[in-house]
């Protein structure tokens, strides 16, 4: 099973089903997979003036995450473009404010070994972590 979805909704779920603080079965291996795909992340660092990250290459999505996650340190507006069969790219219309600190899906339901790029609206220097 693959996730990168909020777990905090089927906690609370399950916690007002059974009347008590402990997490349904369901949710705990929910949380056990999200850990897997957050403990596959990799660290990045953009640097100042370059807006795509990786600069003139792509990664690549794998089987430990359904989503395309990031943790920038600071607050930024990004958007991740997916490569096309084509050899082209789709990108969203419209940045999405990352929060610094925390994971964001950026985008949802993403096919094993999809290749990709994250965008950064600002060319300044960002860093954190993104799992796939």
């Amino acid at each position: 099973m693959k996730t990168g979805r909020h777990l905090a909704g089927a906690a609370a779920t399950a916690a007002l089903l059974t009347g008590a603080l402990t997490v349904a079965p369901a949710a705990q291996a929910d949380a056990g997979t999200a850990a897997s795909c957050y403990g596959s992340a990799i660290n990045y660092s953009k640097p100042e003036g370059d807006v795509d990250l990786p600069a003139g290459r792509l990664f690549v999505t794998s089987g430990n995450c359904a989503d395309i996650n990031i943790k920038p340190r600071t607050n930024r507006y990004i958007m991740v473009c997916l490569e096309t069969a084509s050899g082209g790219s789709s990108c969203p219309s419209a940045y999405t404010l990352a929060e610094g600190g925390v994971w964001n899906v950026l985008r949802s339901n993403v096919p094993d070994g999809t290749q990709f790029y994250f965008r950064f609206r600002s060319a300044a220097l960002s860093n954190g972590s993104w799992a796939a």
